[in-house]
C-alpha cells in the first residue's frame, strides 16, 4: 500500500491547497473531515497527520477537536493555524484571543537553527487567537511581532505547529516546510508519480469492473478524455466510449474528440447527435443550477439508451476530478459549503442505472494532465482549454437558444484563435483557462451610422495552478482590443465586449 499523509480538515479555505502542495512533492495524501471515522482515516496507512486551519476558536463550545486515536497512533503531527491551536489545546497548553488579529503578510524570526524554518521569513497569517502557553515538551521555534509562539515543536514526539500558512504562495518556501515534514519527519517515500498513479488506477479499475463491459462518457474536455484513456489501458476492448454532441460544444469539438479517441488511442467510439434534445430541454430555463441538472440528467438518459445497444454495460466512466468533488460538497471528503452542482457529481439523477467508475476523482487538474502525457496522449489534447461538462450552457447566461449558443460559439472561437496565435494558450501559456461568456444584457451601439441594441459578451481569462484559486490574466491591451474588435465585427448580435478582472475567490472561474 502507498505510504501517505492524512490531512484533517477543520474547515479551512486552504485545506485543499495543503493536499495539493503535498502531492506536488510526490507524496500521496488524502483529505478527511476532522471527525471522520478512525477506520476511514487509518485505511490509507498514514505515516503522519497534518491538521488544517479553521474558522473556529478551540475554546468555543462544540469547536472541532483532535480525535483521541490520532494522538494514540504516536505518529508525527503538523498543526497549521487552527490545527496548531487544536494540538496545543489537546496537549494541555493555553490558547486565548489575541489583542491584535493577524490577517495577511507578516514576518517571523526563526529561533532555532537547523530546522525547516531557516529559509522562511515572510509568511501569510490568518488568525484571531494565539497560543499563550505551550504544552509540556514543546520549545518555541519562531516568533512574530504578534505571536510569541509562531512555530513550536516537540522534537521527541515529532509534534509541530505553525501559526502561519505554509501551503499558500504568499509564504515563500512554505512548500519546503511541508516537504520536510512529509519526507524527513514522517519518512514517506516520494513515490506518488504519474506512473504510480496509472499503475494504481489500472489495478483499481480492473478490480472494480472485472470482465464487465464499460461505457465512458466523453464530453470533449481534458478530464473525460484522460479518464477514458486510463480505463482503456486497464480493460482494453471492454470499453466503449460515447460522445454526445449536445449542441453546446466549442467550434469543431466533435471532430477533435473523435480523432483523439479513434485515431490516437484506437478506442471504440459511438457518436450521438442530440443537439435538439438538449436545447429543447433547456428552452425557457435561465436558472444556473436547473440548467446543470437538466444537462446532467439528459446525459445519463442518453447513455442508458445507448447502453442497450452495446450489451447493457453495468459501469459508466466519468472524468470527475477533485475540484469537482470539493465544489459540489461531496459528503465523503468534506463539509464545505456547496458552491455549485457539477453535472458529473451532484447533478446525476438518483435512479441512474450505472455504477460509476471515476479514476480521476481525487486528482487535481495538473495531475490529470501529467497522467495524460504519461499515457501517450498528445500535448495539444492534454493541454487544451478546460471545458465544463454542461458545455456552453454555463457560459450562455440566460436562456440557451440555438441562436444565442451559436453566437457564443463564434465569439469564443475568435478568442481561442487570437490567444493561440499570440502564444498565450497551451503548455506554458499565460492563460490557464480563457473563454467568452454571453450576457443576457443588451446595450445601445452604433454600427455604420445605424443604432444597434444587441447583447454584450465578457472575456474571462485566468491564471491558476490548481483551479481551486485563480487570478485574472493580465493580457496585453492590444490583444484584448483585437479580440473585441473581431467579435463585434464578425459575430452578429454582439455589439459590446467587456473583460472580467475578478479573482477566485470571490468569484468562481465559470460565471454559472
Amino acid at each position: 500500500m502507498t505510504e501517505s499523509i492524512a490531512i484533517l480538515d477543520f474547515g479551512s479555505q486552504y485545506a485543499q491547497i495543503i493536499a495539493r502542495r503535498i502531492r506536488e512533492v510526490n507524496v500521496y495524501c488524502e483529505l478527511f473531515p476532522w471527525d471522520a471515522p478512525q477506520e476511514k482515516i487509518l485505511s490509507i496507512n498514514p505515516k503522519g497527520f497534518i491538521l488544517s486551519g479553521g474558522p473556529k476558536s478551540v475554546y468555543e463550545e462544540n469547536a472541532p477537536y483532535i480525535q483521541k486515536f490520532i494522538i494514540e497512533t504516536g505518529l508525527p503531527i503538523l498543526g497549521i493555524c487552527y490545527g496548531m491551536q487544536a494540538l496545543t489545546h489537546a496537549l494541555g497548553g493555553q490558547v486565548d484571543p489575541s489583542a491584535e488579529r493577524e490577517y495577511g503578510p507578516a514576518e517571523i524570526v526563526p529561533l532555532v537553527s537547523g530546522t525547516a524554518l531557516d529559509n522562511i521569513s515572510k509568511v501569510w497569517m490568518s488568525h484571531g487567537d494565539k497560543i499563550t502557553k505551550m504544552p509540556d515538551g514543546f520549545i518555541v521555534l519562531a516568533k512574530s511581532g504578534n505571536s510569541p509562539f509562531a512555530a513550536m515543536g516537540d522534537m521527541q514526539r515529532k509534534y509541530f505547529g505553525v501559526q502561519f500558512h505554509p501551503e499558500v504562495h504568499h509564504t515563500p518556501n512554505g512548500i519546503e516546510l511541508l516537504k520536510h515534514f512529509a519526507i524527513e519527519i514522517c519518512n514517506v517515500k516520494p513515490e506518488w508519480t504519474p506512473l504510480s498513479i496509472i499503475e494504481a488506477s489500472v489495478k483499481r479499475i480492473q478490480e472494480q469492473v472485472g470482465k464487465e463491459r464499460v461505457l465512458a462518457a466523453v464530453s470533449g474536455g481534458v478530464d473525460s478524455t484522460v479518464a477514458a484513456a486510463l480505463v482503456h489501458k486497464a480493460i482494453g476492448d471492454q470499453l466503449v466510449t460515447v460522445f454526445v454532441d449536445t449542441g453546446l460544444l466549442r467550434h469543431n469539438e466533435g471532430e477533435q474528440v473523435a480523432s483523439a479517441l479513434r485515431d490516437g488511442l484506437g478506442v471504440e467510439l459511438i457518436t450521438v447527435e442530440a443537439s435538439a434534445d438538449f436545447l429543447g430541454a433547456l428552452k425557457d430555463i435561465i436558472e444556473p443550477e436547473q440548467k446543470r441538472k437538466i444537462v446532467g440528467e439528459k446525459f445519463i438518459r442518453i447513455f442508458e439508451r445507448e447502453a442497450k445497444n452495446v450489451g447493457q454495460p453495468k459501469f459508466l466512466v466519468q472524468g470527475t476530478i477533485y475540484p469537482d468533488v470539493v465544489e459540489s460538497s461531496a459528503p465523503d471528503r468534506n463539509k464545505a459549503e456547496k458552491i455549485k452542482t457539477h453535472h458529473n457529481v451532484g447533478g446525476l439523477p438518483k435512479d441512474m442505472q450505472f455504477e460509476l467508475v471515476e479514476p480521476l476523482r481525487y486528482l487535481f487538474k495538473d495531475e490529470v494532465r501529467l497522467v495524460g502525457e504519461a499515457l501517450g496522449l498528445s500535448e495539444s489534447l492534454v493541454w487544451r482549454q478546460p471545458f465544463p461538462g454542461p458545455g456552453l450552457t454555463v457560459r450562455c447566461l440566460g436562456e440557451c437558444t440555438p441562436e444565442r449558443v451559436s453566437r457564443l460559439r463564434a465569439a469564443d472561437f475568435i478568442l481561442q484563435e487570437e490567444l493561440s496565435k499570440a502564444g498565450f494558450l497551451g503548455k506554458g501559456g499565460i492563460a490557464s483557462q480563457a473563454f467568452v461568456v454571453l450576457l443576457p444584457v443588451k446595450s445601445v451601439g452604433v454600427m455604420g451610422d445605424m443604432r444597434t441594441y444587441q447583447e454584450a459578451a465578457a472575456i474571462r481569462a485566468v491564471t491558476t495552478e490548481d483551479f481551486m484559486t485563480a487570478d485574472w490574466a493580465r493580457l496585453p491591451y492590444e490583444l484584448l482590443a483585437k479580440v473585441a474588435n473581431r467579435i463585434v465585427n464578425e459575430v452578429e448580435g454582439i455589439n459590446r465586449v467587456v473583460y472580467d478582472i475578478t479573482s477566485k475567490p470571490p468569484a468562481t472561474i465559470e460565471w454559472e
